[in-house]
């Protein structure tokens, strides 16, 4: 059951326009926190922290899990704090959990071609191909609706996307086909773009979780390990590998901080290559022609001091 600061929490969350699934996240962290928790909210101490990241690492949870219980925690403390009026300090002070920063992982050419040629269903296409060529994120294609398509312009309207933020991304020729295909088969007059097929919600928006599956069961199907995130990372890949400009990379991706889009430095082999042999050969050609002109002096040397 839910104390009264959690309560007043949660209708905060809401008021401030946090999505559904990060209040759920967030209530679901704390509902974990004080189901563990001896003491009242507003006498936590660093102790009771440091216990608590103790019991979680006996769970095994992973650093990444950790570190999220804790930088929730810390928010909900802060709302007492600032917001509540509460004599206390914040007991999570400091998150000093090492996290490992893996690079994002992206499907090659070959292996794009492989995932398309076992997705025949129009709908599961036009899904997959917007991740990949427009690069959005499984929560913004399960909430798209048929109004933010402006096919003569060739772009997507994306309202509300992470962070609460809209943004427009673009429209490939292969993914206004494929979209436009699956809506010429679609009969139904509902506002959401993408719809359940199947079953007894046939007619309503796709969940997240419906997507994931379908990817999922795509994945098994071409032999692939790949995730609905996959497609995104690829499209950020492809367009530096093809010299697009970091920042409008961020743009497209809707990242808040140029950080976030630079991790696709690391892992974009092909742009580092280029950009090393283009570098080089510069290098190289002046450093030829600084010894040519070493070696011009020393012969006008020779020649004048030859006795």
């Amino acid at each position: 059951m839910e104390t009264i600061e959690l309560v007043r929490y949660r209708r905060c969350l809401k008021r401030k326009n946090y999505s559904a699934h990060t209040v759920k996240n967030y209530m679901n962290i704390m509902d974990n926190f004080t189901r563990w928790l001896r003491t009242p909210l507003r006498e936590v101490t660093r102790e009771d922290i440091g216990a608590y990241v103790d019991q979680l690492l006996r769970k095994r949870r992973t650093p990444k899990t950790i570190t999220c219980h804790l930088q929730t925690i810390r928010l909900f403390f802060d709302h007492l704090i600032n917001e509540e009026g509460v004599d206390m300090v914040n007991p999570v002070t400091k998150i000093s959990l090492r996290l490992p920063k893996p690079l994002p992982r992206h499907l090659k050419d070959n292996q794009v071609t492989t995932l398309f040629a076992v997705i025949t269903d129009l709908r599961d296409r036009a899904i997959f191909m917007l991740m990949l060529r427009s690069g959005l994120r499984v929560e913004e294609v399960a909430k798209l609706t048929v109004d933010a398509v402006e096919y003569h312009r060739r772009q997507l309207f994306v309202s509300n996307g992470k962070g609460g933020k809209d943004r427009v991304v673009y429209l490939s020729e292969d993914a206004q086909s494929a979209l436009q295909a699956y809506l010429k088969k679609r009969s139904s007059k509902a506002k959401g773009l993408f719809l359940v097929q199947k079953g007894p919600m046939t007619g309503k928006p796709i969940s997240v979780r419906g997507i994931q599956k379908r990817i999922e069961y795509y994945a098994r199907k071409s032999r692939l390990k790949v995730s609905c995130h996959q497609l995104r990372h690829t499209m950020a890949t492809q367009l530096l590998n093809a010299d697009a400009a970091l920042v409008t990379i961020q743009d497209l991706l809707g990242h808040g901080q140029i950080t976030t889009t630079q991790r696709y430095c690391r892992v974009s082999n092909l742009k580092v290559q280029r950009d090393y042999y283009k570098a080089i050969e510069v290098v190289m050609q002046r450093t030829q022609s600084r010894e040519d002109d070493e070696f011009e002096l020393d012969e006008k040397w020779i020649k004048e001091n030859r006795v």
